[in-house]
């Protein structure tokens, strides 16, 4: 039985490394969180030619970069990760650069890319395009069913333009777009920015820091009681692949573990592995954000075979070790 596990296996890597390695892909926001474990997997699968545009000569906000860059990579295949993204404080001090930004850099690269005739775009849009009160798990059919939690709306809302858009452009000119709903993702080499990560990070680097300086409390946004699930961003970056090889369809898919935890028990894994022997206050004047997040994860296993692989529990645990070393 484990013997022909391996050999179905091996088929699918090498068909992995088949269907990469002649292409030209352009990897947006390669340079990023996820976009660095993307990267490193298709050099991993053989990929020869992978272009990753920086922010500092390529604004995709600007038309007249993205065409440069279109012009510059000649791309066959395009995966989308560039975007400005930030917790809820940062949502909230930023709505409309957020809204804009976001909006522009997906719209206009995606038209673009038809126009040139690129073979393959991926979209990466964002579990806060979901309706503040779907149903969990949320399944990829009730996108629509009401408005996004409002902290983060405008930029679920502009991340969602990039379904609307890929499935227009399949409809009328065969466009083989396809659109993405990753989970809240984590890991080694995340942001641990306090003024725009999200909830690991921030808390991870609040632990640390108070625990060194012989703190004797931290101080939390709400009150605990929200539900979130999280992917490890090799996970993350492993269901991109997959999907951009195996996936091409209209249809929105989820990519995340399929664990749902409070803020409250995340709060005390990451107290129990910092060593964070203090207490922790809530300040629940400062927003919860959406209720309850997690995710239906089947389609993504049925329409391209991703499972994630990695332990909640290994996963921030690794994520930790990774702050302590490189901050």
């Amino acid at each position: 039985m484990a013997e022909t596990a391996g050999l179905v296996e091996g088929k699918k890597w090498m068909e992995s490394q088949e269907f990469w390695c002649d292409r030209r892909v352009c990897v947006t926001g390669g340079a990023g969180f996820l976009g660095k474990n993307i990267v490193r997997k298709l050099q991993q699968r053989g990929a020869k030619d992978v272009f990753v545009p920086l922010i500092e000569e390529y604004d995709l906000t600007q038309p007249e970069a993205i065409q440069r860059m279109l012009d510059r990579a000649n791309p066959d295949v395009i995966i989308h990760l560039a975007a400005q993204v930030g917790g809820i404080g940062s949502n909230r001090a930023h709505p409309a650069e957020f809204f804009y930004n976001n909006l522009m850099m997906g719209t206009v690269l995606m038209h673009r890319a038809w126009q040139c005739g690129v073979a393959k775009f991926v979209a990466i849009g964002t579990i806060c395009a979901y309706p503040k009160f779907t149903p969990v798990p949320f399944k990829e059919e009730n996108l629509w069913d009401g408005y996004p939690e409002e902290t983060n709306a405008p930029y679920g809302l502009a991340k969602k333009m990039q379904l609307v858009q890929a499935q227009a452009y399949r409809q009328q000119y065969g466009f083989n777009a396809i659109f993405l709903l990753p989970v809240n993702l984590y890991g080694p080499g995340d942001n641990f920015n306090l003024n725009s990560s999200h909830v690991i990070p921030a808390l991870i680097r609040k632990c640390i820091e108070a625990q060194e300086a012989g703190l004797d409390e931290v101080v939390v946004w709400g009150d605990g009681s929200p539900t979130r699930e999280f992917l490890y961003v090799e996970d993350a970056a492993e269901g991109v692949l997959l999907a951009s090889e195996r996936f091409d369809g209209p249809q929105p898919v989820n990519l995340g573990s399929g664990n749902e935890i409070s803020i409250k028990n995340l709060l005390e894994k990451i107290v129990r592995l910092t060593g964070f022997t203090g207490r922790v206050v809530w300040d629940t004047s400062m927003p919860n954000g959406q209720p309850r997040r997690g995710l239906d994860t089947s389609r993504a296993e049925q329409y391209f075979g991703f499972k994630a692989q990695m332990s909640f529990e290994e996963g921030l645990r690794r994520t930790v070790e990774w702050y302590r070393q490189n901050r």
